[in-house]
């Protein structure tokens, strides 16, 4: 068993973890398809950069909360590969605010996008995949911590990790997985934005091994849920955080 051959959708690709992962998986042997929303740049970046290192790679915008766009995304994906085995629900925002003070525009949006994001590409890969593929949803482990301003996301989150186990029940009978894996803070873009060093350095000591994580670190763990070793783990939610929570 190997991944040479096989395709993987990343959407949210084209920074951050999402471009750590297509990074990793390319070098697995899986073919790529690096998503944006909108900007087209750093996306071919992550895509040239396969390339260079001998993988196959195309990039597909869309934006995960339109169904039509999700669903011509997996039609370009199937033009290109003839297929997808692997499904990764990596594109999401992060707005924070006390839910006493949170607007209803970022309410809207972080639903439309956490939320309705991967239920339309969870539907879209559970009628799509491949039989024996992998459909593997990211979340967050500050669920278990409760930190306040965190309280929208953090349902968002957990909305996705039902979706999860639920869909790894309903696909019975096809060998798909569904899991999720849910980091702590990871020092990317999203996480870093607006924070004062003091409040960076008091959330990477949260954890017993004093660090934040690194976007490596997450697609290690998801290197292992999308290759031929993690098919025996299913409906898993995977804190993948040092021990934070």
């Amino acid at each position: 068993m190997s991944n040479s051959g096989k395709v993987a959708l990343i959407t949210g690709s084209s920074r951050g973890i999402g471009a750590e992962l297509a990074l990793r998986l390319a070098a697995d042997g899986f073919k790529i398809v690096v998503n944006y929303a909108g900007s087209a740049g750093p996306a071919q970046s992550v895509a040239e950069r396969i390339k260079a290192a001998g993988g196959e790679a195309i990039v597909v915008q869309a934006d995960v909360a339109d169904p039509a766009a999700v669903v011509a995304m997996f039609d370009e994906a199937e033009k290109a590969f003839g297929g997808i085995d692997v499904a990764i629900n990596s594109a999401g925002v992060m707005k924070l605010a006390k839910i006493a003070e949170f607007n209803d525009e970022s309410f809207d949006q972080i639903m439309a996008i956490n939320v309705k994001g991967t239920f339309n590409v969870s539907r879209e890969a559970a009628r799509r995949l491949r039989d024996g593929g992998r459909i593997i949803n990211l979340t967050t482990s500050v669920i278990g911590v409760r930190l306040p301003t965190y309280g929208v996301y953090c349902a968002t989150k957990a909305a996705v990790e039902a979706l999860t186990q639920i869909l790894a029940q309903e696909l019975r009978g096809r060998s798909i997985s569904v899991n999720a894996v849910a980091p702590g803070p990871v020092a990317t873009e999203l996480f870093l934005e607006g924070k004062s060093p003091e409040v960076i350095d008091r959330m990477a000591k949260m954890n017993p091994l004093e660090r934040l994580g690194r976007p490596k670190d997450i697609a290690r763990v998801v290197s292992f849920l999308a290759g031929p070793e993690g098919g025996w783990v299913n409906g898993q939610n995977i804190r993948a955080n040092g021990g934070m929570c």
